[in-house]
């Protein structure tokens, strides 16, 4: 699987280590950044991550920030982005099997490495229910302008 992945200076070191644990399970990862603590705004990283999802260029993609808030904002301002916040490995698999969450964003300042690791794998190893799910994420409006 393709997999993007960005964060913020807060999201760092948490970043390398997700992304160190999805290259050793094989997983090919696009880095979008940021690459150290130094202190960036997160939409830089958020929006080229986003589109490429949109663009079907990934499969899937991880998000973290100090509160996942921000990033989690940004990109579901994208048409076709349905990004989710986990803080329990049950709620990132529920994103994906009855949500179809495309971008999962974690809360680097509140979980641990453990933690953070058990949310990738579970929205990463989960699929789309599809059925009654489908029919309420298609009730999510693209945009509301």
């Amino acid at each position: 699987m393709r997999i993007a992945i960005g964060a913020d200076h807060a999201g760092y070191e948490l970043k390398e280590s997700v992304r160190s644990l999805l290259e050793q399970e094989g997983h090919e990862v696009i880095n979008f950044g940021t690459d150290s603590t130094d202190s960036v705004d997160y939409p830089d990283y958020v929006h080229p991550l986003a589109k490429s999802v949109i663009a079907g260029e990934v499969d899937l993609g991880i998000l973290l920030c100090g509160s996942a808030n921000g990033v989690c904002m940004t990109a579901n301002k994208h048409r076709e982005i349905r990004a989710a916040i986990a803080w329990a490995p049950q709620i990132a698999r529920l994103a994906r099997e009855h949500n179809n969450a495309n971008i999962l964003c974690v809360p680097a300042r509140f979980v641990s490495e453990a933690q953070a690791r058990a949310f990738v794998a579970e929205f990463v190893n989960a699929s789309f229910e599809g059925g009654r799910h489908a029919r309420r994420v298609e009730k999510i409006p693209p945009a509301l302008d």
